[in-house]
């Protein structure tokens, strides 16, 4: 019996030295989301452009921003502007990279060929590091329209 404690004994404190150890993190990043604009033909109007496709998408379909690392959605507006409805794009994609930092490294294990959100880049830091992003400027709508006057000769 004091053979098998000793074995136990022996067991816990490898398990507690191999796992224990402050090990390095991994971190991908959030993903990011935005409403534009959506390109539209005058051709095929109420449809929106997909130009990584070459194609036009029903609102409320989805398409892969391919060769980026991405994808998009066709939205209809819901609020009505000028007497019509106008399409937007949402746009999901791996957002800003992080600023450099020497003891964080790109992993092998980021696959660029994989389906969003897969494809997002995925980094390596030393134990206890946290990687920074930068700050997103986001801008108020305009809510008073300024025009141009003419410059005088």
């Amino acid at each position: 019996m004091s053979r098998t404690l000793g074995v136990f004994a022996i067991f816990c404190i490898l398990s507690v030295s191999v796992f224990g150890k402050d090990s390095a993190t991994t971190e991908r990043p959030k993903t990011f989301r935005r409403l534009i604009p959506a390109d539209v033909l005058r051709d095929f109007p109420g449809v929106c452009f997909a130009s990584t496709r070459c194609a036009t998408v029903e609102p409320g379909e989805t398409w892969e921003l391919a060769p980026f690392c991405g994808r998009s959605t066709c939205v209809k507006s819901e609020a009505e502007q000028d007497g019509q409805f106008h399409l937007l794009e949402l746009v999901e994609d791996c957002g800003p990279l992080p600023k450099a930092n020497p003891k964080c490294k790109l992993s092998e294990k980021t696959n660029k060929t994989a389906a969003f959100p897969d494809c997002c880049p995925i980094f390596e830091c030393e134990a206890g590091v946290k990687l920074e992003y930068p700050e997103i400027p986001t801008v108020a709508p305009d809510t008073q329209q300024t025009t141009a006057k003419p410059k005088k000769a």
